[in-house]
């Protein structure tokens, strides 16, 4: 299925129905009285986070999106019928904007419901204005007119762990050794073109979930090669692992890249680089002397990183590397429902 991160929509949610001017004409009944009925209400917009979708595909292709119109109001008191309320489902991680002013409407983050804009109210019929004064009312009331807006959607993937790296640091290759994810692979550069999920299974804990964001290279940051398109899909991750590229076929060395990384992510935005994060040492397979990686990896902790060799080749390494992963992601989650419950609890 093809990927589509942002998409332009026209919603409109339902008119109300207008309300009837009627009279009671029964045999023997000539003073019967009003007897028109309201109008039925417009249909409301919802948005549903649907955890089964991780694209707005669907939606660029049907791009207005319209809830269905109150009836009028009838004679005899009959009201007239709701109209349909339309439910939008959406990826979680899908934002919503004003597009006109950019103004944030929404941030589908939960598989629920989130109404957006409710229908007109129904006008009411000339029944509900008789009174001792005003027996036979000769009006009624239009009904309420809809919202209509231009939206712009735009998905952040949810995620427990963003992987980052250079084209072809592996970040293919070692989602699909720790995951069911099938992305493409191969040995040349941008291999993946939109962002991968993959649910990990930990033995020891709870699953987890990682995005393969495809290859950042320098000056990601101010859109090369996409870069700030695909950036935006780590912020919603809780922590990062950075592959770096040891086989030496690569065009930086593992240190540059790991500065330029730095770099890319804190010019797009300075809260990525506060995300706890791990490094990995990728395609050790491919070095014959493993010493030489000493200097990478001691210099590496030096700054303060938690730094694994692996190779997802062979597989060494992947075991320690998903039970650490694990236990970050399950102590994130602790901390996050920790805060949420202090929030709660009234002081």
């Amino acid at each position: 299925m093809k990927f589509v991160d942002s998409v332009k929509i026209h919603v409109r949610s339902g008119k109300g129905g207008s309300g009837c001017t009627s009279f009671r004409r029964e045999k023997y009944i000539p003073m019967g009285g009003p007897d028109g009925g309201d109008g039925g209400k417009g249909g409301d917009i919802y948005f549903v986070g649907d955890q089964n979708r991780n694209t707005l595909l669907d939606l660029s292709f049907q791009q207005h999106q319209h809830a269905g119109n109150g009836s009028n109001g009838m004679g005899k008191d009959r009201h007239g019928k709701n109209g349909q309320d339309l439910k939008i489902h959406v990826p979680l991680g899908t934002m919503l904007k004003e597009q006109e002013t950019g103004e944030i409407l929404l941030e589908v983050l939960e598989s629920e419901e989130y109404l957006l804009f409710k229908g007109g109210r129904g006008g009411r019929g000339n029944a509900r204005f008789k009174t001792s004064t005003n027996r036979a009312p000769e009006h009624h009331q239009p009904g309420e007119e809809g919202v209509e807006r231009w939206i712009q959607l735009e998905l952040k993937l949810m995620a427990d762990v963003g992987l980052l790296g250079f084209p072809n640091a592996g970040k293919s290759t070692f989602i699909s050794s720790v995951s069911h994810a099938r992305p493409k692979i191969a040995d040349y550069p941008f291999t993946t073109l939109v962002p991968q999920l993959g649910v990990v299974r930990n033995p020891k804990g709870d699953a987890f979930v990682v995005a393969d964001i495809p290859g950042i290279i320098e000056g990601a940051h101010q859109g090369k090669g996409l870069g700030d398109r695909f950036l935006k899909h780590v912020e919603r991750t809780a922590m990062l692992l950075m592959l770096l590229d040891v086989s030496g076929f690569s065009e930086h060395e593992p240190l540059d890249e790991y500065r330029m990384l730095l770099h890319e992510i804190g010019e797009f935005s300075e809260e990525l680089t506060k995300k706890p994060r791990i490094i990995g040492l990728t395609k050790i397979d491919s070095v014959q002397d493993r010493k030489t990686l000493d200097p990478v990896k001691k210099n590496l902790e030096t700054l303060g990183e938690k730094v694994h060799l692996l190779s997802s080749v062979s597989k060494e390494g992947l075991p320690e590397l998903v039970a650490e992963l694990a236990m970050e992601v399950d102590s994130i989650r602790e901390c996050e429902t920790l805060s949420e419950t202090n929030q709660e609890t009234p002081s």
